[in-house]
């Protein structure tokens, strides 16, 4: 066996956390080399919900717009509905806009919405499509669907990996500096690494605990079928068939998932039966076409013991594996990737020491766990909450309990669906590369976010007088926000860049906006996280600041106490 390729990084798994990755590095200049056992991206619809941020990441690569324009027509609501039968009565709806409205509403939107992009309702399909389109025009990437790691062997020099070609059973080597495991819940490279999850697993639940069915079909008489508004995600509550089902297209296709119930063997489910359960659903014999099925376990908050070990690292569900509600699973994983890509590409690069990749696992774990907390406490919201005995009844007693139902699952609703402290909220306090000002971060909370530029947090955003985000002013790999002119800073970004190697954007904002920021001077990571905030009289300690940011400085005592 010969060793055929080489690239500075080894990707296993080519979902979203590995194509994202692949996104950020061939941005860089660093290659990669992507191998993955499925013959292509995602045929399933799997995740339905694009969070916010997510989508500023998106924009930050220049995609957004093309990921917005997928899925859903532009003009299709996004409402989130709850119904005893999707045929039957409805209990509660969450109005929420269309994708060409959110782009209306953006700019007007303030306080804990204050951002780049609104969230998108958009299948995982779709997004790995665009992802995988962008990733293949960079030069040094390279994805490989159809291939699987059989092993590797580590070195001081770097990696080797074994890579089987699936179609013909030949072999080759991959040699790579790093290799990064986003291999999902099974993870080959985490087993291999002796690194296990932790956290909660099998909770059982009325609804959302245990096993459950996916059925993606396709059935273009719903719609008509139906007697009620369009939604996007369609909720059935009653105590014969509960589920959740997902519009994928707007117009024939969806994601439809139900509890087994005790006594449904999953291995002997046929094509009919899953077609039953969709129709039982409904509460009427809606034709539908069954494209694919498979079972799989709801109830999982876990998240590995560590992401890192020496030049192998870990991302997405090989990390930290969720129960879907709140849509933060791959949501968290695309930001695994967007905070590994940057500090990969230093490495890689020479501008940072290896030390800087300790950082990742210090920054990113803190965050599964919380995200999988919520995503928990969602999924406990929502299925803990069992249906009353006669809410199907067309009797007083069952109005009554379709009215306490629907108050119940509207509170639901606007506590699982509205989370822009989940979304824009998570910090990396106690990061050996953020230098703190001694402020204290705002509260976490699910459903407000306070922007703060307290240094570890996302970095406040504005809307400009002349309708430009100001996340579009940001650099591609640093930036350093002045407000007004502070004169030292100049000479000191010049400076720095010249010593560090780095690449630093100076970008002049009106003083009006430093009421924002609290500060003179806000210094930004590649993933548009405050860094460093600070007054007009710190410009000299500019180099010195980055220098800590980049991982240069750090002691082993600090990063053991972080």
């Amino acid at each position: 066996m010969e060793t055929r390729l080489t690239a500075a990084v080894l990707i296993v798994g080519g979902g979203p956390c590995g194509l994202m990755l692949a996104n950020e590095l061939g941005r860089r200049g660093v290659s990669a080399i992507l191998v993955d056992e499925k013959p292509g991206t995602a045929f399933n619809p799997q995740a339905n919900a694009t969070q916010a941020r997510s989508m500023e990441h998106y924009r930050r690569l220049g995609f957004a717009d093309e990921i917005r324009r997928e899925g859903l027509p532009a003009d299709y609501p996004t409402d989130v509905a709850y119904f005893t039968r999707y045929t039957a009565y409805e209990l509660a709806r969450f109005a929420l806009p269309s994708s060409s409205r959110a782009g209306e509403l953006i700019k007007g939107m303030s306080g804990s919405w204050s951002a780049a992009e609104l969230p998108h309702r958009v299948s995982q399909k779709y997004v790995e499509a665009v992802l995988r389109r962008h990733a293949e025009r960079l030069p040094g990437i390279k994805l490989n669907y159809g291939h699987r790691l059989i092993g590797y062997t580590e070195s001081d020099d770097g990696i080797v990996g074994e890579i089987e070609r699936l179609d013909d059973g030949s072999r080759f080597q991959v040699r790579a500096d790093f290799l990064v495991g986003a291999d999902g819940p099974r993870s080959m490279v985490r087993q291999a690494l002796g690194i296990v999850y932790g956290g909660e697993t099998g909770a059982q639940r009325d609804f959302m605990g245990g096993r459950m069915l996916a059925v993606y079909l396709r059935a273009p008489e719903f719609y008509a079928s139906v007697p009620h508004a369009k939604a996007w995600m369609y909720n059935c509550f009653n105590g014969d068939r509960r589920a959740f089902m997902a519009s994928v297209n707007g117009r024939d296709e969806f994601a439809f998932h139900t509890q087994l119930r005790p006594g449904e063997d999953e291995g002997a489910i046929t094509l009919n039966e899953a077609r039953a359960a969709f129709q039982r659903a409904c509460g009427a014999p809606i034709p539908c076409e069954v494209l694919s099925f498979l079972t799989w376990t709801a109830g999982h908050a876990l998240v590995a013991n560590g992401m890192q070990r020496g030049r192998v690292l870990l991302g997405g569900d090989a990390a930290h594996l969720f129960t879907p509600t709140g849509g933060l699973g791959y949501n968290t994983a695309i930001e695994d990737a967007v905070n590994l890509g940057w500090k990969l590409a230093s490495v890689v690069k020479g501008v940072s020491p290896v030390t800087l990749l300790d950082s990742y696992e210090v920054e990113r774990r803190p965050v599964a766990l919380r995200n999988t907390d919520y995503a928990r406490r969602f999924a406990d919201s929502l299925g803990l909450f069992a249906p009353a005995p006669d809410i199907e009844d067309a009797m007083d007693e069952g109005s009554e309990a379709r009215r306490i139902a629907g108050v119940y699952l509207e509170q639901h609703a606007r506590a699982e669906f509205n989370i822009p402290g989940v979304t824009f909220g998570g910090r990396y306090d106690g990061s050996p590369i953020i230098v703190s000002d001694g402020s204290q971060p705002p509260p976490d909370a699910a459903n407000v976010y306070i922007p703060s530029a307290c240094p570890g947090g996302r970095a406040p955003h504005a809307w400009l007088e002349d309708g430009v985000s100001l996340y579009d002013l940001f650099g591609f790999e640093w930036t350093l926000l002045q407000f007004g002119e502070v004169a030292p800073a100049r000479a000191a970004v010049t400076d720095a860049v010249r010593k560090l190697g780095v690449d630093v954007k100076l970008v002049t904002l009106p003083a009006s906006l430093r009421d924002l920021y609290e500060a003179d001077l806000a210094l930004i990571r590649p993933d548009q996280i405050v860094a460093w905030r600070g007054s007009a009289s710190q410009a000299g300690t500019i180099g010195h600041i980055l220098a800590r940011a980049l991982g240069h400085g750090v002691s082993d005592s600090a990063r053991l106490a972080s």
